[in-house]
Formats: structure tokens, sequence, C-alpha cells
């Protein structure tokens, strides 16, 4: 990686620099180039190379003119100039796909591809025009197979398909587009309210991150995702992944003395610090990164190879599955082991459950229409060579040899028209349509989706794994109860009542171990609630220091964070936070503040009313866990400790143990969290719908109980499981640590609350019930998750949830879905929307299969018994392609309803064609093909006409062919209604109307089945255009011009000219037809017989006002019956 990176350097070295840009370089005291190189350093080496040009990260500050503790001065000129020099904090975008290449991308599906050959054959067949096609020898017994006009139409066919292809290959290409438009302008948009805390003119802001300049001094905390690269300047136990650039999942740890740079796209997982920026955009570590993915194939790969760039793959994968390249945020590397398994268990490329089954289902149709096809070409061909060789006995001659191809060709598109309408083309469309459709639609009920799939997995879900703060309570934490100097105060106490040395101890507790970034800011409305910026549990102590009457913000001023001897940030394994301050005197004193239980246990003292300590030992200690913290955890409450410890002399801080023991108790204080209004009614709903919701919280089991019964997970008189982490561990694992798969199937379908849980808790519960095989059907997972190592549980879980609101940086990134109101029912909006796309997509393919199962028996039924298809090519492929089509964005925008939360999910092993779906398809299908059947066994006797079976080649279409295909298509549009309904409902018509475009689909389909089925001659008001002029025209046009000039009498004269000129001409006509009629009877008498269309093409067909002429090459013999008729079309011929 590192001769790459100065491989770029150096060609970066070789572009010119303005005169103007050398300037303002000198005015710093250094160079962009300088600091990109210092910034390549790792470790101790970084350590070395700070000493060796920058001497110290003061000095740094004071050659960036930058000062560590104020920051920048925000002056517009300097942070322009800062921008010229060093560069604007943006990484351009990655060229997206441009529309054509998406055409290409939608034209690889296989579908599709079966289409596009289909059609090419057909198109290139229906030029082909065999030598002696015209020899009637060969066609006088061979089947017909063909229309009149069939040979000039048939490019129809081929065109046709490729039509229809193209629709749906532009609509898949525009999806594709908007929906990578959108992400842009989503990922732009989070670009512009992403915001990071910057400190200038001593104030801490929260600045757009666009807008960091390098020499900005920056807050970093727990949970941030790092926008720019910099050098730490202070830290309290500081660990960041940086998995991202280096695919290491170990968590490095941050200090001036080991490895003070920080990069950016590297999460901060532990402690709190603050970082001088010393490189943005293009220069940072991400945007070099960035840059070698933009640049040549052969450099994308030598960087997978040399530079243990696990970004790259996981960007790739991000973009496979998103459709959108990641800007300045790069996705989180699962755990190796993790990533492994995922690709043993599901393949390079993983597909949703609704994927995995469509491809499956896709193969089989594929399979059973192939085998279809080929034996319809065989039935055809075997019955053309017995006919034409066995039965009319004719031999195989090289002068019909053509011809005989030519048949062989006919039932070759026959077969390939059967293979078509196997197919369902239109499945593709209606996924995308009905993925697009429901994503956007999400968008409204606050579920921002980042992967499509997930959209419809959520549909499957069974069970919810989620977390408490937040997302089933409002997260807005208030101190409702206190228990200080032996006395439990139900309501918050008065400052009076509390001593002095105490009261002082829980402001300082409160205000100076806590984030400086946590503050309480005046209400945005007046009369509105005061506004919790930060951390959510140390809002409420400092609302709970304002409610003492006391200011945190004065202590803070006091003891500004520089001035903080050693933080132990709060992290899951210790559950608590400890800040230690060094006294005047030399001595230090540490503040401490976490989890009630946890805390306790090493408090060897407490403060009486008086303030003064007395012996806190064990007994003690359970009585007051189980008389002041259990009784707060049952009303819901979760319990804070506050306790500090003196120290004389200063101890090894690295023994953090021996620390973080011997605490004196100062308080323990009950944090209310009021459960959100609409949460239990969400859960009522999820269990319905067959959906089992579980907590899974870091709270005191006591206030998980306390909460979940308040929600409706736990019921009174059911009996399920509540566990904490340490007791769940101790049930799953066995001697050697490790998780029994079977152990944990005994326990996950009775657990409901896990509390007291690690992340590395949730991602075993819920990779447990992945992996289960307990149950009828397989488990698919959601999981919500807020914090940095819910990480690793939002991957492994089918759909992952990340709070949009209180989510860090890791969390949303690992996500599928983001909430953007932290609220439950959102995921129960997503549950109903996700059920929605799988019935849409299931209402579908009950429609489509129905249309394929009638129209290829049809086809073989057809060409086995009439050696021909009652359904013609073109309009099977205007039911299949055309109608389909239509049907898909009928069938795919109908909008849920909450009749889809009262039946259970389909599991993940459930066929995605259901029996009651089965029973419909056949059900219909009998219908249809009973009555295809009698229509055209027995319809010309039941509506009097001509039967179109077995008709001569180039005979005109009928009207028996005609009423089959009407009926046909009437069947399959409202079979459309019927397909509305897939769990045997009874009333198809329900909520018809609420769908506007279902309702104008099928009247557009209608309407245009009927101007494509009457008969041109029939439409007597369409004018015709360009046509010669008629005599009546000619007369009637004269009569008008000389309508003034000419009176009544002559008008009435030249009409009786106009008569007698007609009748004449008729009866000189008669008389010639008479004539020939005589001659040739008598020289050949009893020789009628019905002579070929060739013959009837000898004939002159007289339409004017003259007199019949008959052609002299017309032989006697041949003129007997042509003369009658001649004589017949010649008296129709004249006006």
């Amino acid at each position: 990686m590192t001769s790459i990176l100065s491989g770029k350097l150096s060609k970066k070295k070789n572009v010119q620099t303005s005169p103007m840009t050398e300037e303002m370089e000198k005015y710093f005291g250094c160079t962009v180039w300088e600091l990109r190189k210092f910034m390549e350093c790792r470790s101790h080496e970084a350590v070395l190379h700070l000493r060796q040009q920058f001497r110290s990260v003061i000095h740094l500050c004071k050659l960036l003119k930058t000062s560590p503790v104020e920051g920048l001065s925000g002056d517009p000129v300097d942070l322009e100039r800062r921008r010229q020099v060093f560069g604007k904090n943006f990484i351009p975008p990655k060229k997206s796909k441009t529309f054509l290449e998406l055409v290409w991308e939608a034209l690889q599906d296989v579908t599709l591809i079966i289409l596009e050959v289909a059609a090419i054959v057909s198109l290139g067949l229906s030029f082909y025009r065999p030598p002696g096609e015209g020899n009637t020898e060969c066609q006088q017994n061979a089947p017909a197979v063909t229309e009149e006009g069939e040979a000039e139409t048939g490019w129809i066919e081929g065109a046709a398909i490729l039509f229809s292809v193209a629709i749906v290959v532009l609509v898949t290409a525009f999806n594709d587009w908007s929906k990578e438009k959108q992400f842009r302008g989503l990922q732009s948009r989070i670009e512009q309210e992403q915001k990071f805390s910057i400190i200038r003119n001593g104030q801490i802001i929260q600045l757009p991150v666009i807008e960091i300049v390098v020499g900005d001094i920056a807050q970093i905390k727990y949970g941030d995702l790092l926008p720019a690269d910099g050098v730490l300047i202070q830290g309290n136990d500081l660990k960041i992944d940086e998995s991202s650039l280096t695919g290491e999942s170990d968590l490095v740890k941050k200090s001036l003395e080991t490895d003070p740079l920080l990069l950016s796209g590297t999460h901060v997982m532990e402690g709190s610090g603050r970082i001088v920026v010393t490189a943005v955009g293009e220069h940072s570590q991400t945007g070099i990164i960035f840059s070698l993915l933009g640049a040549s194939e052969s450099d994308e790969q030598q960087v997978v190879k040399n530079g243990k760039q696990g970004a790259l793959e996981s960007r790739k994968k991000a973009k496979t599955a998103d459709g959108v390249p990641l800007e300045i945020q790069p996705l989180k590397i699962p755990e190796g082991v993790e990533e492994e398994e995922k690709k043993r268990r599901k393949g390079p490329k993983e597909k949703s459950v609704l994927q995995g089954k469509l491809t499956r289902l896709a193969v089989q149709i594929g399979k059973a229409g192939l085998f279809m096809s080929i034996l319809t070409v065989l039935v055809l061909v075997l019955s053309f060579l017995i006919n034409t060789f066995a039965l009319e006995g004719q031999s195989w001659t090289a002068k019909c040899t053509p011809v005989y191809i030519q048949y062989f060709v006919k039932f070759f598109i026959i077969g390939i028209t059967v293979l078509v309408v196997a197919v369902p083309e239109g499945l593709p469309l209606a996924v995308t349509i009905s993925l697009a459709y429901s994503v956007k639609k999400m968008m409204k009920d606050n579920n921002l989706v980042r992967h499509l799939d997930a959209c419809e997995t959520m549909g499957n879900a069974t069970a919810i794994c989620s977390d408490k703060t937040g997302t089933l309570t409002l997260n807005r934490m208030t101190v409702v109860q206190a228990f200080i100097g032996d006395i439990y105060y139900k309501t918050i106490p008065n400052p009076e009542d509390i001593a002095p040395s105490i009261l002082e101890l829980i402001v300082n507790n409160i205000s100076i171990n806590s984030a400086y970034t946590s503050k309480i800011l005046p209400p945005e409305k007046e009369g509105g609630l005061p506004r919790q910026v930060g951390n959510k549990t140390e809002c409420s102590l400092l609302g709970f220091v304002q409610d003492l009457k006391q200011d945190y913000q004065a202590i803070r001023n006091e003891v500004p964070e520089e001035k903080l001897y050693k933080v132990y940030t709060f992290n899951s394994s210790r559950k608590s936070m400890s800040t230690v301050i060094k006294n005047p005197d030399g001595t230090f004193r540490m503040y401490s503040k976490g989890a009630s239980e946890m805390i306790l246990k090493k408090c060897f003292w407490i403060l009486d009313r008086h303030g003064v300590s007395q012996s806190f030992k064990p007994k003690e200690r359970e009585s007051m866990a189980r008389l002041v913290i259990e009784k707060m955890a049952c009303e819901g409450l979760r319990t804070i400790c506050l306790a500090y410890r003196d120290f004389k002399v200063e101890p090894n801080w690295e023994k953090e143990n021996d620390v973080l023991s011997q605490l004196t108790c100062i308080a323990v204080v009950g944090i209310e969290d009021p459960v959100r209004p609409e949460v239990p009614e969400a859960i009522h709903k999820c269990k319905r719908a067959g959906i089992t919701v579980r907590m899974v919280t870091g709270d005191n089991i006591n206030t998980a109980r306390a909460i979940a019964t308040k929600c409706g997970i736990l019921s009174p008189h059911e009996n399920f499981l509540c566990l904490e982490g340490k007791e769940f561990n101790r049930m799953i694992r066995n001697e050697k640590g490790e998780v029994m798969q079977d152990r944990l199937d005994n326990i996950w379908p009775n657990l409901r609350v896990l509390a007291r849980s690690s992340p590395t808790d949730k991602h075993t519960l819920v990779k447990g019930i992945i992996d289960s095989t307990v149950g009828e059907h397989r488990q698919v997972v959601a999981v919500t998750g807020d914090g940095t190592n819910d990480g690793p549980a939002l991957k492994k879980a089918d759909v992952g949830f990340a709070m949009g609101i209180a989510g860090t940086d890791v969390a949303k990134e690992a996500s599928d879905i983001i909430l953007t109101d932290d609220n439950f029912t959102s995921i129960v909006k997503a549950v109903m929307w996700g059920r929605n796309v799988y019935d849409s997509i299931s209402k579908f393919l009950q429609f489509q299969l129905t249309v394929n199962v009638v129209a290829v028996i049809v086809a073989f039924t057809g060409a086995c018994f009439t050696q021909d298809s009652p359904l013609k090519a073109v309009q099977m492929l205007w039911v299949n392609l055309i109608m389909d089509t239509f049907a898909s964005l009928a069938l795919a925008t109908e909008p849920p309803t909450e009749a889809l939360l009262l039946r259970h999910p389909y599991g993940r092993d459930k066929p995605l064609i259901s029996r009651t779906m089965m029973k419909n398809i056949l059900g219909h299908a009998i219908f249809q093909l009973i009555i295809i059947f009698t229509l055209l066994f027995i319809g010309e006797k039941l509506f009097d006409i001509d039967s179109g079976r077995k008709t001569p080649l180039n005979a005109p279409p009928t009207q028996h062919y005609t009423i089959i295909f009407n009926t046909f298509v009437l069947m399959q549009l409202f079979n459309e209604i019927n397909a509305r309904k897939i769990h045997g409902e009874r009333n198809v018509f329900e909520g018809i109307f609420r769908n506007p475009i279902f309702c104008s689909v099928l009247t557009g389909t209608f309407i245009t089945q009927v101007i494509n089925t009457v008969p041109t001659a029939k439409l007597t008001f369409l004018k015709e255009a360009g046509h010669a002029t008629t005599h009546e025209e000619i007369t009637q046009k004269n009569l008008a011009m000389g309508l003034e000039e000419i009176d009544h009498g002559e008008m009435e004269l030249r009409r009786g000219q106009i008569l007698w000129f007609r009748g004449l001409n008729r009866i000189q006509t008669q008389i010639e037809v008479i004539n020939r009629f005589q001659m040739a009877v008598g020289s050949y008498p009893g020789a009628l017989r019905r002579q070929n269309a060739q013959s009837l093409q000898d004939i002159k067909v007289v339409s004017t006002p003259t007199f019949a002429t008959i052609s002299p090459e017309i032989s006697a013999p041949n003129t007997s019956l042509r003369a009658t008729s001649l004589g017949m079309q010649s008296i129709k011929s004249i006006p």
C-alpha cells in the first residue's frame, strides 16, 4: 500500500502549482505533501516522524497557524486560504453508470436473453424465402401452417418480442438510474447534514463536515466516524476501529506516546479526545483510496493484492447491494470469521429470500417450457412426415426440399412461440416495479431503505430483536427518584434537604464525569421542553443538576476538558465511566458513574445524610439493592450510581481493576424513559402477525422486565424467559466457552428479554436464531441497533434497522434500513410493506402462470390436432407481453392494508406458490381450457359460422379463431381481478377503487383489445386518405361547382345519361359472359371444375364503365366456371 500511495504521491508532486498557491504555502510552516507523507506513517514510525519534522503536536499547530485550545478564528479569508492550499473536505464521487450501461446490465437477465434469441431467430426466419416456394405440387397436401399475409407480416412476431424486451429493459434501466440518482441525492443530503464537533474561537460548534479545513481542532468521542485525518492533541482512553482501512478487526489504542495519528473513515469505538486536522478530502487516507478506486483496473487489483485494503472489497459489496457508490463513509468490515461463514453459507453474492425463490421458480418454468416447446416441434414434424410421406405416399424430391425446409422452419417458430409463452417475462418487471414503488412509499413511513432486497425480506420476518432505549421508549430521559444520604426520595429533592458536601459531590461528579459534548439547551419553542444534546443518560443527569438549582457549565469552565488527568470512558464491558482530576495539593480524585449494581459492588463506603463516610458491607449492599434498586427497577426506572474515590499517591492508572475499586457511594438516581404511546399497539400487531418481539438491552433485568410488560412483550400469565447476559452465556456455552447450538435451541424460543447484555450476546442470539432448525420454518430475524458495537449484530441479521436520530455512524453503515424517527411502529410499517411486496409478486405470478399454462396447452394441443395453433404467435405475444407488462404495473402497485398483519409470515423455506395459489391457477386454467376447447371444436356450430380449423393456405382470418382469441383475452382480463386475492378471500373486488393504477390498466387494456379485434371494414366512421377520385365524386364535384349555372332540368338530364350508360354497360358485359359460357360448354360438356388460384390471376378485372375484356391467353377448357365468376365479378365491379 505504501508503495502505491507514494507512487501516487510522486505523480501529484509533478503537477505544476500556480505561483499564488506556492506563495500561500509559504504562509504555513508545512506543505500539503509533507503532511500527507506524515499521515502515511504508522504507530512508532509516526511518533518518530512527528518529533523529527514537527517536534511536537503543539508546534505542528503553530505551523498550521491554529490554537490547540481555541481553534481557528473562523475568519473567511483564512478559511479560503486553507482550502486553496490544503484542499476542500470533499471527495468527488465516482462517476455513475450511464443509462446505456444500465440498459446493458438489464439485458443480462436470463429470461430476457431467451426472449432476445427467440426474437432474433423469429425475425430472421420471417425474411427467409427458399427457392421453390411457389411449387404447388409440394404444397398440395401439406398442412396449413400460415395465414394469408403472414409471409409478408411474419416479421411482426419477432419485432413484437423485441419491442416488449425493449420495454422491460428500458423500464428496468430507468428504475436503476432513478434509484441511483435518488441514493446519490440522499448521500449528498446526508453529507450536507452530517456535522462534527469543531472548536472555533474557543466555542464548540457543530460544523458541516464539508466545511472542515486543515488546522481545525475537532472533538472526537465514542461512536464518531472521523471525517478527516488528524493528529491527537489530547485523548482519553481512545480506541479506534481501523478495519475499514487495514482489514484488521482489533481495536487500535491511540495516544501521544504510541500512535497519535487518526485517519478518516475510521470509527471511534471507545474514549474521547481532541485532534488537529491535517488532511482533508482527496488528500486524506479515504480520499487517496477513492482516487485509486477511480484509477485503472490494474491499479485497483494491485491495491487489493498488496495493500490489505479490506475497504475495497467491502465497498464493492456495498455497491452491489445498493447500486450506489458510497462517498465519504466506508463500510465497516465484519469480523473475518463472520465473513467466511457468510460466504460459505450464502455464496459470494447473497440473495434475499424472495430472490432465491424466484430464481428456483424461473429455472423450473424454463425447464418445463423448453420441454413443451421441444415436444411441440417433434409432434409437428412427425405429423408432417407421416401425413406427407406415409399416408399421401409422396417421395422426397430435390425440387420439394426447399419447401419442406420452410415447413420445418414454421414448426420451429411455433416451438419458439410455445417457449416464449412459457417464460414469465413480465416477472422481472413486476419485481422491479413493486420494489421501487414500495421503497418510495416507505420513505414516507420513516423507513430509509439502503438495500432494496431488505424491503421484501422484512415481509418474511419471524422475529424482531429490539433495543429498549429510544426504540420502545421516547429516549427523553429524566431523573424522577433518588436515594441520597440514606433517604429515598420519590421525587426530586430540594437542594436545602441535601447536605452541602453531598450536593457539591453530586454536581461535580455529573458535570465533570460526562462528555463535554452532552448539554442541555433552551427549548426551541416557548413553553417547550429543554433540548437534550448528546448522550441522553448524561443529559438526564445534567437536567438533575439544574433541578437542584446548580450550574454544570460553571464547573466545566473551572475544569476544562484538557485539565482532565485520566478518563475511563464508557464501554459495554465496564458499564461505567470514570474521570480523574488532579487537585492543587497533588492528590487525585476520581469520579465514577454507571450501572448501579456494577458500581455498588466496588463501593466500600457510603455517605450518610450528613455527608460522612460510613462502612458499606455486603449485607448493607444487598439490602440497598433489594429496597432501592429493585424497587426503582420494578417501576421501569433505569438506575445509575454516583461514586468517587480519593488518591493521596498516584497509582498505576493502567491497572484498571485496582483503580476502579474501594469507591464511596454518593447517591443512586432513578431515570425514567417513558414507553412510546404507540408501541404497545404496534407490538400487539406483531404478535397477531406471528412475529416474536424480543427486547435486548443493557439495562437492569428488573427495569427491562417492567418496560417489557408495559410494552406488551411480556404478559402476566405467560411462561417466558427473562435472562441476564451472564446467565444466558452460562446456559448456552460448554466448558471451553463455545456456543452450543442445541443448548441455544432450548432457550431462544421462550426468551423474551435479555438484560445486561453485551453486543456479543446480541450477536450470539441473532446468529443462533438464524442458524436454528428448530420449528416448522427457519427464522428470518430483524435487529435494531444504535450503538457502534451493534454493527456485527446488524450485519448478521437478515434485516438490520439503525436509528436515524440516536444511531452512530457505524450502526447506520452496517444497517439495511434506517428508521428516520427511531420509532418501533415504523418497523411494523416496514413489515407491512415487505409483505405487500411479497404478495404483489405472488399475485402477479398467479395471474401470469394461469395465462402461461392455458396458452402453452392450447398451442400444444392445437399443433397436435389441427397442425396449427388457434392462438397465433403475435396474438400470444400481445397477451403475454403487452397485457402482462401492464398487469405487472397494476398488481405490483396494490397499496398495503392492515389485513396483511392478520396472517403469519411465510418464513424462509415456504414455497413461493402456495396450495391456495396452485388451486386458483389450476382451477382457472381448467375453466379457461374447457371454454377454449369448446369454442375450438364445436364453436362453428354454436355460432353458425365457418370453421377455422385446417383452413387452406393463405386463407383469410376466420371469425371462428377471432372469437377464440377475444374470449381468451377477456378471460385473462377478468382473471386479473381474481389474481388480486391469493389467500382464499371471497370478495375479489374489495378495495379495488383504492388503486387507480389497477382500474386504469384494466380499462385501458379492455379498450385496446376491442380496437384491435374490430374489423376495419366495420369502422365506417374512419375516413380513408390518398385514394383516387371516383366518378361519383367527380360528378358531385362538377354538379356542386356548376350549381349556379345549371338549372334543375339540366341536372336531371345528366343523371339520366349516367344511368343509361351504366345499364348499357352491364347488358353488354352479361351478353359477353353468356357467349363465352356457351362456347365452353359446347366444347367440353360437363367439364365444370374448380380452378386453382393461379388460373384466377389470368382474369382481367374491369372496374371502369367500359366493355369487359377477357385475356386472349385463356384457353377454352379453363373458362367454364371462371367465366361465370368473371361475370359476377365484372358485374360487381361496375359502379
